[in-house]
């Protein structure tokens, strides 16, 4: 278990070990998160979040549509060809 101190600017200095082991450099981004019995410090995503239309508008598929009998058949044969 690792300390730390207080300053009188409300400041925490993360010790080295926890800031190696979590790859935590300079200007790193936490997200503090108030929990009944102290806080939580977790890394913020370098990424802004997404949704599934976001990632797949740039899937361009040029042809009829898929049916769900479709691809429950192409999902079966692939299981089929790996454990046969």
């Amino acid at each position: 278990m690792e300390k730390t101190k207080l300053s009188s600017k409300g400041q925490v200095i993360i010790p080295k070990p926890l800031r190696v082991s979590h790859h935590w450099e300079p200007g790193q981004e936490l997200i503090v998160i108030d929990l009944e019995d102290g806080v939580l410090l977790k890394s913020a995503s370098p990424f802004p979040e997404t949704n599934i239309e976001d990632a797949a508008s740039c899937l361009r598929y040029q042809g009829k549509a898929k049916t769900l009998k479709d691809m429950n058949a192409a999902i079966k044969e692939g299981i089929q060809r790996k454990f046969k």
